[in-house]
């Protein structure tokens, strides 16, 4: 299964709702000509929070028993009732995620992160997930503000760091990498691999004086590690000999 879906499985597949069974109404089967298009925000009369329960209900149903398909058109239902149903939008794109319909999925999950006002579970997986996306997309411009936040949110998760900033030094967007870096240093201050990996590409971008003060921070950090203190003292001679 994608990578995708394993990092999903922790955050918005385990938030699913308990499901109900499937209710038959008939007055749905055009829900989403009555609506018109998803795209258009809608309030007052406009919106029906009822309607658009049930049909997040039927959908729920309908994942749960892998009829995804048929979820799908309830979710879409749903949210063509109530486009700021935030159970739909997430539920909606976990299943494109589960089926590789990223391209579906990710303006659901940019439209779910948009609603959020306070930090959760499942606004760290839409964040986490969705900066992957997009990074995977080559879309790093879009990417780089959601990895941002992700890194803010989860100070301890290490790995994503080195994995997003990797990515953008590796496709020659050293800015974001550096980015990515300076965040993680500020989110984990005593951090001191952080500032050495941020110095790293900092003097690979020929900026010099900005790395040996990155890596002045990192040996403060540990200064009992000859590794640092070596990188400093390197550093130190290279630009006494310009």
């Amino acid at each position: 299964m994608p990578g995708i879906i394993r990092l999903l499985s922790a955050g918005l597949i385990a938030l699913l709702l308990p499901l109900s069974t499937i209710a038959q109404d008939s007055a749905t089967g055009n829900v989403l000509e009555r609506y018109g298009n998803l795209e258009i925000d809608r309030t007052g009369a406009a919106i029906d929070p009822e309607l658009a329960r049930k049909m997040l209900r039927r959908g729920n149903t309908y994942s749960n028993l892998e009829r995804f398909e048929e979820a799908i058109e309830e979710y879409r239902k749903a949210l063509a009732a109530d486009p700021n149903l935030e159970e739909a939008l997430r539920n909606l794109a976990n299943v494109y995620l589960f089926l590789d319909r990223d391209q579906q999925a990710r303006p659901l999950l940019a439209r779910y992160i948009a609603l959020q006002e306070n930090s959760s579970a499942s606004l760290i997986a839409a964040l986490q997930t969705l900066g992957q996306l997009e990074r995977e997309a080559g879309n790093f411009d879009v990417a780089i503000d959601y990895d941002l936040r992700a890194i803010r949110l989860t100070p301890g998760d290490d790995s994503q760091v080195h994995i997003m900033a990797n990515t953008y030094n590796n496709a020659g967007d050293a800015d974001k990498a550096i980015a990515v870096y300076r965040t993680a240093t500020e989110v984990q201050p005593d951090n001191a691999f952080f500032h050495r990996s941020l110095g790293r590409i900092l003097e690979q971008q020929g900026r010099l004086q900005e790395a040996l003060e990155t890596y002045r921070a990192a040996a403060e950090k540990e200064p009992d590690s000859d590794f640092y203190a070596g990188l400093v003292e390197r550093l130190e001679l290279r630009l006494e000999r310009q």
